[in-house]
């Protein structure tokens, strides 16, 4: 006959280890909720857009539904800045979540050409690497433009899936970065060149939907999906014809605003056909979609009632639309004062992923989520530029904007004057030295501006009969 108190020891032995098993899956549950919570992302960058080259924003020249629907459906910030006034610069900041000006290829204004120093080291950590420790599918599809095979790419900083084009600029019709017929196509599936036949910007719209319906239930994805439009040459969906008569790809002799319309309405179109697959897959409601631009717009863009545009420090060359959607999370409808700037997209999608960045690469950004989560008041920033080898240099602290352009300098209180002419820094001289005293100081933390360093490209100097600042730097009252 067997002695119970041999069985109740028995059961009491057993008891921790049934605990910790019940522990142990009440962990695993979690982890897999947390991991079924996990928000897809699609991030969609435009090139060059205007601050007010959407609807929304004030456009009313040509519509953009599809755009302007997100934003009512979201968060529309109404101060939302670009790391820099040129392209490349802004990405090295948006992927890696700090200021350009620590790596050596986010001085250059932008990166020309192939080069086996000037890029995004495979090393550093980025917005898709650490999603993808994080359980995420990673991919990209358009614009790169952070340097070039074989020793930079997407597929080395943490995107599992490329296509697009490596370098800046491309015809939207044969997809060369040039003229003529020794320049080879600047189209890859991840780093093997191809061909394909299209319009640029529906391409990369039909290959995010594509994207879109293969993706597998339940396991998050990042994508990041960067356009090309409506940056020059000035070629809208049906300008074959244009095409072929280009002789120059930088086309300064082209393009009206009827064209540049057309160009930004085909960018809303292929980014309402995305929208729609999302729906279709019933991914919406918990995926994040966020909208925005590399810099200010050029040429055609719409500012008002900014001045400036891309190559300038003025409001207009910095300051870009931007557009959150979370339906799970977010309620629609906001507009928000929120100062904010392309860095803060990283730690903001990483805290929303349930990660942070990695701490031996602190972020100089911030995380905007539980202002976006809360709809609260907007929090006091502090941001710096500085462009052209330091020929122009800004700082934004609160509604104080000092300003070095063109030889003069300037202080601006945004809040109540936009367009940037009421030069304050004699009456606020404490305001004026305190932030040049900031600037110069945050400087000598960055990179220093060396003579290799490309900063060659449009000139940055203001004209006196285009932004009223007269050779002296007075601005009139």
């Amino acid at each position: 006959m067997s002695n119970p108190n041999n069985k109740r020891r028995r059961v009491l032995k057993t008891l921790p280890a049934l605990a910790l098993a019940s522990s142990l899956g009440a962990a695993l549950l979690a982890r897999a909720a947390g991991a079924r919570d996990q928000p897809n992302i699609i991030f969609i960058l435009a090139d060059d857009l205007g601050h007010a080259d959407l609807g929304v924003y004030g456009q009313t020249d040509f519509k953009t539904p599809n755009l302007d629907q997100l934003a009512g459906q979201g968060v529309r910030f109404t101060q939302a800045y670009a790391n820099s006034a040129v392209c490349s610069a802004t990405r090295f900041a948006l992927i890696t979540g700090r200021y350009q000006y620590r790596l050596r290829g986010g001085l250059e204004e932008p990166i020309a050409g192939a080069s086996d120093t000037l890029g995004l080291p495979p090393a550093h950590p980025t917005l898709p690497s650490l999603l993808k420790k994080a359980g995420y599918g990673t991919a990209l599809i358009g614009k790169w433009h952070l340097g070039y095979l074989p020793t930079f790419g997407p597929l080395k900083s943490g995107y599992d899936s490329f296509f697009g084009n490596y370098g800046g600029a491309i015809d939207y019709f044969t997809h060369k970065p040039g003229v003529g017929p020794n320049v080879k196509e600047d189209l890859y599936e991840g780093e093997v060149p191809v061909h394909q036949i299209g319009y640029y910007t529906d391409l990369l719209g039909d290959r995010a939907v594509d994207f879109v319906k293969k993706q597998e239930a339940g396991k998050p994805f990042f994508l990041s999906l960067h356009y090309t439009a409506p940056h020059w040459p000035w070629e809208g969906p049906g300008d074959e014809e244009i095409s072929r008569k280009i002789d120059n790809i930088f086309h300064y002799d082209g393009g009206e605003l009827e064209t540049y319309g057309k160009m930004v309405s085909g960018l809303d179109s292929s980014i309402g056909k995305v929208l729609k697959a999302l729906e279709q897959r019933g991914l919406a409601d918990n995926t994040i979609v966020i909208f925005t631009s590399d810099n200010g717009g050029e040429r055609f863009s719409k500012t008002w009632p900014l001045t400036g545009q891309k190559t300038e420090l003025l409001e207009g060359g910095i300051r870009v639309p931007a557009i959150v959607r979370w339906p799970a999370k977010i309620a629609p409808g906001q507009v928000s004062q929120q100062v904010a700037i392309s860095m803060d997209w990283l730690p903001t999608l990483l805290a929303a992923a349930g990660t942070k960045p990695d701490a031996a690469y602190p972020t100089d950004g911030q995380n905007l989520l539980p202002s976006l989560l809360t709809g609260g008041a907007p929090v006091e920033r502090t941001l710096l530029w500085r462009y052209k080898a330091n020929a122009q240099r800004a700082i934004r602290s609160g509604d104080w904007k000092y300003l070095k352009i063109g030889g003069n300098e300037f202080l601006f209180d945004v809040a109540v004057d936009q367009r940037e002419r009421a030069n304050l820094k004699r009456k606020h001289p404490e305001v004026f030295d305190r932030l040049k005293a900031q600037w110069e100081s945050w400087n000598k933390e960055m990179l220093p501006i060396t003579a290799d360093v490309r900063t060659h490209g449009v000139s940055g100097v203001v004209q006196a009969d285009r932004y009223g600042i007269s050779a002296t730097g007075s601005v009139p009252d």
